[in-house]
């Protein structure tokens, strides 16, 4: 109710100053602990997650709030992308409400700290519980993509509950050229070998290696990206990332350039991850992301064969209590459709 009186006022405000109200106000906020296995709790990866409803990558860039994200019911959050170097992204304006549609449009540009600022604010909560992911990427002006992947992942795989490979984000020009296969296979032998570097452990084991991929595939290219990841034994894919597709929008922003999410992204969100599904035959792990708004949704992707879903946009819209409306809901659906456990329902569309 109070982030519902509240809107009005913090969309009066350009959305990246709303944006710093909003982490300012979880770095305030009195601590709450992670929310403890219960009913949706599943195992994805070698780690129990107590509910399959994560904060997405983009919303923590510098890994600033991963407690209090947490601590509103989230059952593991992902902070990021976070770059070797610092980095200031993109010109202003880069971050857009299309209000009427229910979405956002990002051309953000990787803006973040840079690993070293990271790493201090995650060593400092090293004897914190909770599922942290951390999605790494690289800077725009590097001469040895590669490398940077490496170094983000030497840097972060001690204090990683899983890492996150970002191939996928469409203001980085070149970067989705990552995800062809040619250059992807090179790219996780990389980063799967140096998580292992100077003694690179996260509470006395390596984090498995996640993959963000984006919606704007090619058939080919999703078997491809499909055969490389299980040959590597990744521990997920993440499906997906924004879009520079633009369906119908009636939003008068609808024509920036950048990353589309929110309710637009749904369908072809949807539809990729059940194409990864088939591609896959169920035999790793998938994160669905884009669109998730409700419980009914976040319910769709997991019978159509996500193990976890992430949101982020639709906080945007229905506020922090969102985490435990949809977790509520969730637990509902289950219960209706006659599953025990979330692993039961996975791909059972």
């Amino acid at each position: 109710m109070f982030y519902r009186l509240a809107r009005p006022a913090l969309f009066a405000l350009d959305p990246e100053r709303a944006h710093r109200l909003a982490i300012a106000a979880l770095q305030r906020k009195p601590r709450r602990l992670p929310p403890p296995a219960g009913p949706l709790a599943s195992e994805i990866a070698g780690i129990t997650f107590p509910n399959p409803l994560g904060m997405g990558a983009g919303f923590d860039k510098d890994a600033e709030v991963p407690d209090a994200l947490l601590g509103l019911g989230f059952g593991f959050a992902e902070v990021g992308s976070i770059t070797p170097r610092p980095q200031t992204g993109n010109p202003r304006p880069r971050l857009f409400r299309l209000v009427e549609d229910g979405a956002v449009i990002n051309r953000m540009g990787f803006n973040n700290g840079g690993a070293e600022a990271a790493v201090a604010r995650l060593a400092a909560r090293s004897e914190r519980t909770g599922i942290v992911g951390i999605n790494i990427g690289a800077n725009k002006d590097s001469p040895d993509w590669i490398a940077d992947y490496t170094h983000m992942a030497r840097a972060m795989a001690p204090h990683a509950s899983y890492l996150a490979v970002n191939v996928s984000s469409p203001n980085t020009p070149g970067l989705r050229a990552l995800q062809d296969a040619s250059a992807l296979g090179a790219l996780l032998d990389a980063v799967l070998e140096a998580r292992k570097a100077d003694g690179a452990l996260s509470a006395g084991r390596l984090p498995p290696v996640f993959l963000k991929v984006a919606p704007d595939l090619q058939p080919a290219d999703i078997d491809d990206i499909a055969r490389i990841a299980m040959d590597r034994r990744l521990g997920a894919l993440i499906v997906s990332n924004t879009t520079v597709s633009r369906p119908s929008l009636a939003s008068r922003h609808a024509g920036q350039a950048g990353g589309l999410s929110g309710k637009p992204l749904k369908p072809l969100a949807l539809e990729t991850l059940r194409a990864f599904r088939r591609a896959t035959g169920g035999a790793l792990p998938l994160v669905g992301v884009g669109g998730i708004t409700t419980a009914e949704d976040a319910w769709e992707r997991i019978r159509a064969g996500a193990s976890l879903v992430q949101l982020y946009s639709a906080m945007i819209y229905r506020g922090p209590g969102i985490a435990r409306e949809i977790l509520a809901g969730l637990e509902t659906l289950m219960q209706r459709d006659g599953f025990a456990t979330i692993a039961e329902a996975v791909g059972s569309e």
